[in-house]
């Protein structure tokens, strides 16, 4: 055989091998009907089309159906954190009237004390047996020895001159005695009204848990019921809770109050507080300042350096001296210290409606020289009042 021959037969023999394993692969990779190709190199899974993606289906082509869009995102809004709201401002009573509303709770705890006396002086027989009882009694209701003498001298010679002992009748003898010794006629108006552009600035003073804090806080109400604008100065400053507290009393009826951080110097605070009160145009500014005890000299002497760091800034009015009316004889030592240091101008008794003793009123005026103004009858914002002598003495009398 040729050679040319062989290698054509051997040139055929590799096409027609070529051919038939080309046709075998194909066969091979021939889709499944009903399932889609996988193409090498790639996992199987689900997969996305375009919309207008084709894919072989029996050797033919068909449209993939659109795939489904994803859900919208929603943007998810965190709502800004609301502030506080403020507190609602309460409208205080005015001043005028506030004993009157008050006396039937002055006269619950003093009624034994004036009842007492009436029944001493309407007896059949006043001896002197009856007349040192009678002045038993008063003294026993811390109105002083001095005073209960004289109180005692004045009725013994009325009823003498007038040779009556009828329960009226003593009873105006008794209600005239009392008011002489209280003083009706006495100035115990509050100076709260501002000079020039100036406010009038109220010191609060006193010792510890007399309740000074809660007084001027009152007092706040007292005077914005009356139509004052007022401005509060936290010049407790050994005390936190002093300061929050007054913050709280300033809120409830929009008085600004003028604060530093625990341990700060009250003097700076009580400046401060007035230079507020000026550029608010305020009418009166009150300081309230620390508990201390009077026997603490230093502390007293701090007292004496707040005035006067004050009165750089503006005078000060009212060196109001707040008093436990229920402490009796130890509380009129405290008084004295305090009217030596900071020249006290007005009393304010507190806890009258409790086991306190109404003469008390009578003693304090005349050891210290300065009359009781304010007095505290109870436990709410609106149980501070101006006082009021012949209120006081009717509540006492029944």
């Amino acid at each position: 055989m040729d050679i040319t021959l062989l290698a054509s037969l051997a040139v055929a023999v590799v096409l027609l091998l070529s051919v038939g394993g080309f046709f075998l692969v194909r066969t091979r990779r021939s889709v499944t009907p009903g399932k889609e190709e996988t193409k090498p190199g790639i996992a199987e899974g689900p997969r996305t089309a375009a919309p207008e993606e084709e894919r072989e289906e029996d050797g033919g082509t068909a449209l993939a159906p659109p795939a489904q869009a994803p859900p919208p995102v929603r943007e998810t809004i965190v709502p800004e954190e609301a502030e506080p709201a403020a507190p609602e401002l309460e409208t205080p009573l005015p001043s005028a009237g506030r004993m009157v509303r008050l006396r039937a709770r002055l006269a619950r705890s003093q009624s034994s004390f004036g009842q007492g006396l009436l029944n001493l002086l309407s007896s059949d027989s006043l001896d002197e047996d009856t007349w040192e009882e009678i002045e038993d009694t008063l003294i026993t209701a811390d109105i002083g020895v001095t005073s209960a003498t004289q109180i005692v001298d004045g009725l013994r010679t009325r009823v003498k001159v007038l040779g009556t002992r009828g329960h009226d009748e003593v009873r105006a003898l008794l209600r005239e005695e009392l008011l002489a010794q209280i003083g009706a006629d006495t100035d115990r108006s509050l100076r709260t009204e501002p000079h020039g552009e100036r406010p009038a600035v109220i010191m609060v003073v006193g010792v510890n848990g007399t309740g000074k804090t809660t007084t001027s806080g009152k007092l706040a109400r007292v005077l914005v019921g009356d139509g004052r604008t007022v401005v509060l100065g936290a010049a407790d400053t050994f005390r936190a809770a002093a300061s929050e507290q007054l913050e709280t009393w300033g809120s409830r009826v929009g008085a600004p109050v003028v604060r530093r951080e625990e341990g700060a110097d009250p003097a700076s605070v009580a400046f401060d507080a007035v230079a507020r009160g000026i550029e608010e145009g305020a009418d009166t500014v009150i300081i309230d300042t620390a508990g201390r005890l009077h026997t603490k000299t230093g502390l007293m002497d701090e007292l004496g350096k707040v005035k006067r760091v004050v009165e750089k800034k503006s005078q000060v009015d009212e060196v109001l001296l707040v008093l436990d009316a229920t402490t009796g004889q130890n509380g009129l030592r405290q008084a004295r210290v305090f009217a030596e240091v900071v020249n006290v101008t007005g009393i304010a008794l507190t806890k009258m409606d409790g086991t306190a003793k109404g003469g008390i009123i009578v003693q304090v005026q005349r050891e210290l020289g300065v009359p009781v103004k304010l007095v505290g009858l109870g436990e709410g914002p609106d149980d501070l009042a101006p006082f009021d002598p012949e209120v006081f003495v009717d509540a006492i009398l029944p």
